[in-house]
C-alpha cells in the first residue's frame, strides 16, 4: 500500500513557475516508478513525466519537454515536479501515481494515486 498527497499547486500567471511535490508513505518507495499526470476540464488524463525508482530515468510528455523537471528524493519520500514557463494550457488538477517498476506513460499501470492538486494558469 502506497499512500500519495500532492501539494503546491495554485493561480500563476503565465510565464511563471510552479513546484508541485508528492509525498508518499509506505514501505519501498524506490521500488515504485511516480508518475504524474493531469485532467483539464473535459478532457482525458494525460501523462506529463515519469521518473524511475532509483531516479535515474526520465521521460516527459512532448507538451512539457524542457520546461518540467521532475525529481525524487527516496530518503524523504517524495517526488517534485518543477514546472517553468507555465502556459494557459497546462491548467489541469495534477496527480501523482505509483507503479511497481518502471514508470509508465498509460494511466492504467498505475495502482496508487493522489487526490491531485489544481494549477491554474492565466494568460
Amino acid at each position: 500500500q502506497v499512500l500519495l498527497v500532492e501539494s503546491g499547486g495554485g493561480l500563476v500567471q503565465a510565464g511563471d513557475s510552479l513546484r508541485l511535490s508528492c509525498a508518499a508513505s509506505g514501505r519501498s518507495f524506490s521500488s515504485y516508478g511516480i508518475g504524474w499526470f493531469r485532467q483539464a476540464p473535459g478532457k482525458e488524463r494525460e501523462f506529463v513525466a515519469g521518473i524511475s525508482g532509483s531516479g535515474d530515468r526520465s521521460s516527459y510528455a512532448d507538451s512539457v519537454k524542457g520546461r518540467f523537471t521532475v525529481s525524487r528524493n527516496n530518503n524523504k519520500n517524495t517526488v517534485t515536479l518543477q514546472m517553468d514557463s507555465l502556459r494557459p494550457e497546462d491548467t489541469a488538477v495534477y496527480y501523482c501515481a505509483a507503479t511497481p517498476g518502471e514508470a509508465a506513460t498509460v494511466a492504467i499501470w498505475y495502482d496508487y494515486w493522489g487526490q491531485g492538486t489544481q494549477v491554474t494558469v492565466s494568460s
